[in-house]
């Protein structure tokens, strides 16, 4: 009797070994076969920081490793390790990043987020210091209530004026004030998927934001591919969905960016203070528009890519063509 249970407690052993091995097979994967590249070859020289949420420092799984030129890697705020959802944007994808409020109803700073910040400048954001453009681009979907309860004021039906998505912190900032960011923000009373750059630190922004409703971009329970470029010498910038450009607008009139005297036209020389995913103050001193999403596969590129590009590289995951 003693033997046979040995042999049903290794055998028990060896399937719980192939379980766990299947399991942590890159999707897609079989045998010796590589699993499918994520991010377009175009792309990659620009690629300053990349998170695909599948790569946690070494020692430490509340922190994610920079897949990007620069290295930074950056801090699961909140919840750590526990923010990483089983749930793939896309076929090369198995795990993506769960953020959100977690007490909505009692003012607190225990919103889940992500990001990096130094009040000196984060140096190995170099690449984003007198930079003639950035792309911010990612997978993202609504998992919850968006926008969330304010906890910051006293009214009980109050809600935040905006839903963090993704972006660049300017080189002055307190964790809010942004260079380049991928968000939902009223705009004359009414939500709407914008991106929002500054060029010169402390001065005036510029937004861009699309014409849709945000919640037919944006739908519950389903991840939708966005890309903001930021092009800071024409001034030009772009909102894309699923590979396709969006029509939108440009909310601020005149020449919020002072592009009047002569170029080239970049962003001011200081090394932004940080990045933010999911929400403000990636250094955890406040909650900030906080988004109940998940987000897979965030890219902050040091040049304003093309549509061809973010159609490109939206194809190379998906292997089909962009919506209409």
């Amino acid at each position: 009797m003693v033997k046979r249970r040995r042999y049903a407690g290794a055998a028990l052993a060896v399937l719980l070994t192939v379980l766990t091995a299947l399991a942590a097979a890159p999707a897609g994967a079989s045998g010796h076969h590589r699993p499918p590249p994520t991010v377009h070859p175009g792309l990659r020289p620009h690629l300053a920081a990349h998170y695909d949420f599948e790569h946690p420092v070494r020692g430490n799984p509340g922190r994610e490793r920079d897949r990007g030129f620069s290295g930074t890697d950056i801090d699961l705020v909140g919840g750590g390790a526990q923010m990483r959802a089983p749930d793939g944007a896309h076929r090369g994808s198995r795990t993506s990043l769960q953020v959100g409020q977690v007490t909505p109803d009692a003012a607190g700073n225990d919103d889940w987020k992500a990001g990096v910040y130094s009040a000196s400048g984060v140096p190995t954001l170099n690449a984003f210091n007198a930079v003639r453009g950035t792309t911010v681009m990612g997978w993202f979907k609504m998992t919850g209530q968006n926008p969330s309860p304010n906890t910051n004021t006293a009214a009980p039906d109050d809600l935040y004026g905006a839903i963090g998505l993704a972006g660049v912190l300017s080189g002055d900032s307190d964790g809010h004030g942004v260079r380049a960011l991928l968000e939902l923000i009223n705009v004359n009373g009414e939500l709407r998927l914008v991106a929002l750059g500054r060029r010169i630190d402390g001065a005036a922004s510029q937004t861009f934001a699309a014409s849709q409703d945000w919640r037919t971009l944006l739908p519950p329970d389903r991840w939708v591919f966005l890309a903001a470029t930021f092009d800071f010498d024409s001034g030009e910038m772009a909102l894309y969905r699923n590979g396709r450009p969006l029509d939108g607008f440009y909310t601020v009139a005149g020449d919020p960016w002072d592009l009047s005297g002569p170029g080239p036209h970049r962003t001011s020389a200081t090394d932004p203070r940080g990045i933010k995913i999911g929400g403000s103050f990636p250094q955890n001193t406040r909650e900030g528009n906080p988004c109940n999403c998940r987000m897979d596969s965030l890219m902050f590129l040091d040049r304003a890519v093309d549509a061809a590009l973010v159609r490109a590289q939206y194809r190379l995951v998906t292997h089909k063509a962009a919506e209409e």
